[in-house]
């Protein structure tokens, strides 16, 4: 069996969640989301983001995040994201391919953007030279591991806003944001001022499936005939629903978050002060960034699967999962301390 710490993707599906999809299996059901599992799942994401919202779901987390964006952004628009952004770095320009708008890059700090890093951008408003900031996108947790808090969500909110701009959140690692910060999924989104949110499920212990949600319904007046372009309108929409029902209705969420956040804090604590490990980035979810020599990484993904996140600094970075066990982090931290 693998032995994987490079992704919380590389999990399989959670038991509950697999016979969720069983039971949703019986039968037929009308197609496209007229069936009564993306109408349950509809009333279990109201219970989280509130009443108000309007909610599409999607396969893939790149489709979230770029027809989300289509939706709100016109192509002489440009997006603000920081330099590790996934949008930025891991979606193959599929941004800047569909939306027609550009992103404007700035460097970020532990993976974060701040107002000030934003600000000397805004000389562009109104300048017919220059692609017009419409949207600041921000990740969490972030690439590098960390978590926005709700005063900095806010804080970004308020200047987007201020300036006519929107703010989108790519949560394909919400669930664990908020089991680090100990607190719901609205208060870090609708509650500080996100406009529109890509909320992840397959880290999480799902098999497949994310949700585009909008906080104001009329930013999503055409995302139904955006999805469908995108092709993205899911036939059997029922496996979708039915796994966010079974991860959202009753905590798995926060169950499944915590442990993986867990075992990469167990994993950071067990390395620290090793003379041939350097942990890089402050550990707040479940990622944890370190430097070894390139000797160490190669005897090391012998029997491990991870990443070399920078191969000029001998960066790795190593995820936890929600099916991540006290047992296989030591393993692998034993592992690690036997390479001294």
């Amino acid at each position: 069996m693998l032995k994987s710490f490079a992704s919380d993707n590389t999990a399989g599906v959670h038991p509950r969640i697999l016979a969720a999809m069983a039971s949703a299996n019986e039968g037929h059901a009308k197609a496209y989301g007229m069936d009564p599992w993306t109408s349950e799942a509809a009333d279990v994401f109201r219970g989280h983001f509130g009443d108000d919202i309007d909610l599409y779901f999607v396969f893939l987390g790149t489709a979230a995040n770029v027809l989300g964006l289509k939706s709100v952004t016109r192509p002489w628009h440009s997006v603000v994201c920081a330099d590790v952004a996934h949008i930025n770095v891991d979606e193959c320009g599929a941004p800047e391919s569909v939306t027609g708008s550009k992103l404007q890059v700035i460097p970020s700090h532990d993976g974060r953007i701040r107002v000030m890093d934003i600000v000397p951008l805004m000389h562009s408003l109104g300048n017919f030279h220059h692609s017009q900031p419409r949207v600041i996108s921000i990740t969490q947790t972030t690439e590098l591991g960390t978590v926005y808090s709700p005063a900095q969500i806010r804080a970004l909110a308020d200047f987007a806003h201020a300036n006519g701009m929107l703010l989108h959140m790519d949560g394909a690692r919400l669930c664990n944001a908020a089991a680090a910060l100990d607190t719901g999924l609205a208060a870090l989104t609708r509650d500080t001022g996100v406009d529109v949110l890509s909320f992840g499920g397959t880290k999480n212990g799902m098999m497949f499936g994310e949700a585009v949600i909008f906080f104001n319904r009329e930013l999503a007046s055409e995302f139904k005939f955006i999805r469908k372009q995108g092709m993205q309108l899911v036939s059997k929409m029922r496996f979708i629903a039915a796994q966010f029902i079974e991860l959202l209705r009753d905590g798995l969420w926060l169950e499944n978050a915590r442990n993986a956040n867990s075992m990469a804090r167990l994993m950071a604590e067990s390395l620290r002060g090793l003379p041939h490990v350097t942990i890089t980035r402050p550990v707040e979810a479940n990622a944890v960034f370190a430097r070894l020599s390139p000797e160490h990484i190669a005897a090391l993904q012998k029997d491990f699967y991870f990443y070399e996140w920078d191969p000029v600094l001998h960066e790795v970075r190593w995820m936890t999962s929600f099916d991540s066990t006290e047992e296989q982090v030591m393993e692998f931290v034993h592992a690690i301390k036997r390479l001294a």
